[in-house]
């Protein structure tokens, strides 16, 4: 799980092909069909980075179950770009992610995440804060 948060906060493809495999699954609320592969994780930490240039993922804890593995996440990042139809505010943000990877031999297969994209969406702008 280290090396695979060295990857995300550093979009590293050479480390992309290192942690994660070929055949790896992934869901993500941003797609409506799963994502393949070092290529696939790669397409959604380029949208992320393409709204926050400057985001950055700290793992916050861990529970690992045999080869599954429940991560929180601390996503923090500036709305520089533009997110979901929603251009730049310049706002900061800082929302959690609970997320599920499926682990063989060494590498991830799969993943399903569960960002708060309600706490993105009001920290930007796009929605009223409660």
């Amino acid at each position: 799980m280290n090396r695979f948060v060295e990857f995300i906060n550093t979009s590293n493809e050479d480390l992309a092909r290192e942690v994660i495999s070929p055949d790896a699954v992934f869901h993500a609320p941003s797609h409506p069909e799963p994502l393949r592969g070092p290529d696939g994780y790669l397409e959604v930490i380029g949208m992320m980075r393409s709204a926050f240039p400057d985001v950055q993922w700290t793992l916050e804890e861990t529970v690992t179950e045999g080869d599954t593995v429940a991560a929180r996440f601390t996503m923090r990042g500036t709305h520089d770009g533009e997110f979901f139809g929603i251009p730049a505010s310049g706002n900061k943000i800082s929302v959690q992610a609970m997320n599920f990877y499926y682990l063989a031999d060494g590498r991830i297969v799969g993943e399903r995440g569960q960002p708060d994209l309600l706490g993105v969406m009001q920290q930007i702008g796009a929605l009223p804060a409660p």
